[in-house]
């Protein structure tokens, strides 16, 4: 499609390595705190702990991202014997043939009257384009292949691999933080020999609980960072492969409308979805949208009006 989207392609590869290093790098710091906050004596076992951990959490995301992903919000195959998941099928087959990919992602669905879609996956031979059952009743064909091919723009762009591998990280990130702060906060910290009578160790100490409890707050953070540009490519993409505009203006209009929830995604997962599943608006202005996981829906209706 062109040296632009090449370039990105290669950009995303290169995120997606730093975010491995990054994460490796950061669970040996945060093993390190831990140890510390209990017992210097651990610091280096928990820092070698940790590094074992990460290298098995990023192995972990980069080859079964997709899994935990469906699995988490209840994703299945779609099913071809009815008729509209059918149709959904057929619509991903064809936009595969436009755009060129080498396989044809799976075709899921999520049992959801919320009007939302994802994709996920390594790449795109091992991809997945997954849209809720109330996306395939409301949406029409034309704004219905806009929103497949916005999914498998993600796909084409391997964005699929950063914001899965992401979301796992991040998730993990989460998981054990919170894990330690409850051990600490339950007395796992109070066997520290005379509880660092030197100021300094006490500063250090406060300087390492900060650092524990802020770790999935930054994680989180990056998690949006990543995600926010992504989604005006994709819809360019999308047009680019339909060559319909109206069809993805009339899906986000309907999208941004329905006020239905998808309570059972996890947070950490919202990035990759099309739009927020807890209906969290984005607002327009700079700092609004430095903490918000899409830009606002008025904003990508005018870039593509414009195209």
């Amino acid at each position: 499609m062109g040296y632009g989207f090449e370039h990105h392609i290669a950009a995303n590869r290169t995120k997606t390595t730093l975010l491995i290093f990054g994460f490796i790098v950061f669970m040996a710091a945060l093993g390190w705190v831990v140890g510390y906050l209990i017992e210097p004596e651990l610091s280096s076992i928990l820092l070698v702990f940790c590094v074992i951990f990460a290298l098995f959490g990023t192995g972990i995301s980069y080859w079964y991202s997709d899994s935990i992903i469906t699995r988490l919000v209840g994703a299945r195959p779609a099913n071809p014997s009815v008729y509209i998941e059918k149709y959904f099928i057929d619509s991903v087959e064809g936009l595969v043939l436009a755009c060129g990919l080498p396989a044809i992602p799976k075709a899921y669905v999520i049992e959801s009257p919320a009007l939302n879609a994802f994709a996920t996956g390594r790449d795109p031979q091992h991809s997945i384009i997954a849209v809720t059952t109330g996306l395939l009743e409301k949406l029409d064909r034309q704004e219905l292949e806009g929103v497949i091919a916005h999914e498998m723009s993600h796909v084409y762009n391997r964005d699929i691999l950063l914001m899965g591998v992401s979301a796992v990280l991040v998730g993990g990130i989460a998981m054990f933080s919170h894990l330690v702060v409850r051990i600490l906060f339950w007395g796992g910290g109070g066997s520290r020999k005379s509880r660092d009578s030197g100021s300094g160790a006490g500063v250090l100490m406060l300087v390492g609980l900060v650092f524990l409890i802020l770790a999935p707050v930054f994680a989180n953070l990056l998690n949006l960072m990543l995600s926010r540009n992504r989604e005006y490519l994709a819809d360019a993409t999308a047009v680019k492969l339909t060559r319909n505009p109206d069809g993805l203006v009339g899906a986000l209009n309907k999208i941004s409308l329905s006020d239905v929830k998808m309570p059972q995604v996890e947070k950490e997962l919202s990035a990759m979805f099309i739009d927020h599943p807890q209906k969290q608006k984005a607002r327009r202005g700079f700092w609004a949208n430095a903490f918000s996981t899409h830009p606002a829906t008025e904003d990508r209706i005018q870039a593509l009006k414009s195209m």
